[in-house]
């Protein structure tokens, strides 16, 4: 019998990221809105109290909290649900971290449709657009729990302001502990010469069962983990988009500000060539399980497979 792959939500990986860091000599504080539950990052709290900060609901004050600590030369995390971190605090993520620099790590939870039963106002789905519109901030969006622990450490290691996208539910591993993660290379997880998916968070998982589905067709598509947002893989797209002469893009986001747009950018630019959308495109989100929500919102392995044959339809002849 083939067993089932192994669950872990992305979100389990701050608190004992953090813990581990810590203990090998980072000099880390962590800033809490009310949420470090959720958002695991009180796991932290609980090994290294002194270095954890309590603010209640009040995420405006965490960041500015935050900037401080940075500014007083520490590495600075603070944790929130997405809707809240940048949500509520857009203007003090722009005025003291991303203008100034100041090396504070944002992990939000909770993020995309997945959130589920909570409903569209705790569905974050602007998130990547706000974080990207500051160019100071690095972005990345992990496939699974064991990227997601790797991103946080490369966060902690690396100087200036970050933004980690973490989810609630707990979806597949796809990753062992032989994985590296590195800022501003994408993963490629097979390679094609008929069309190129590039996915984001859960939806990477799906693309490669869109793969799978594509090549029982005879298709044979690229397929790549776009983690990092911030800094792009630029050669990644355009060796694709010369390579395969087709791209889509999947992300549990509005397609709008988010990866979508920033493969098209890149594209149009070096080697226009069709592109297929894969995201949230003209309505927010709703309650429900969060693997029905996919569905209900075609971000599945279907609908990126038949958005890979609509791009493939469009190469010039």
């Amino acid at each position: 019998m083939v067993q089932p792959p192994a669950l872990e939500a992305t979100r389990a990986a701050l608190g004992p990221t953090l813990v581990k860091l810590a203990r090998e000599g980072l000099d880390i504080v962590c800033v809490d809105a009310d949420l470090g539950v959720s958002t695991s990052a009180v796991k932290f709290g609980r090994e290294f109290p002194e270095r954890f900060f309590a603010v209640g609901v009040a995420e405006q004050n965490m960041i500015g909290v935050a900037a401080g600590l940075a500014a007083a030369g520490k590495i600075a995390f603070c944790s929130s649900f997405a809707v809240f971190a940048p949500g509520h605090c857009f203007d003090q993520l722009r005025m003291a971290v991303a203008q100034p620099g100041t090396n504070v790590k944002l992990v939000a939870s909770h993020a995309g449709v997945v959130t589920g039963e909570d409903g569209a106002s705790a569905e974050a789905l602007e998130d990547l657009a706000l974080m990207l519109s500051m160019p100071p901030f690095q972005v990345v969006v992990p496939a699974d729990y064991v990227e997601a622990g790797q991103a946080i450490e490369a966060a902690a290691r690396t100087q200036g302001p970050f933004y980690v996208r973490t989810m609630r539910p707990k979806t597949p591993i796809i990753y062992d502990d032989s994985y590296r993660f590195q800022l501003g290379r994408w993963h490629r997880h097979r390679d094609g010469r008929d069309v190129t998916l590039m996915a984001i968070g859960e939806l990477t998982k799906a693309a490669i069962d869109a793969a799978e589905m594509l090549a029982a067709e005879g298709i044979q598509a690229r397929v790549y983990n776009a983690s990092s947002l911030r800094p792009l893989d630029r050669e990644a797209i355009v060796r694709a988009a010369r390579e395969t002469g087709a791209i889509v893009t999947a992300e549990d986001h509005f397609i709008h500000g988010g990866l979508g747009s920033l493969v098209a950018q890149v594209a149009a630019a070096e080697h226009p060539v069709p592109i297929s959308f894969v995201g949230m495109k003209d309505r927010y989100g709703t309650s429900g399980a969060w693997d029905q929500l996919l569905t209900y919102f075609n971000l599945t392995p279907e609908a990126i497979a038949q958005a890979a044959r609509d791009a493939i339809a469009r190469k010039p002849r």
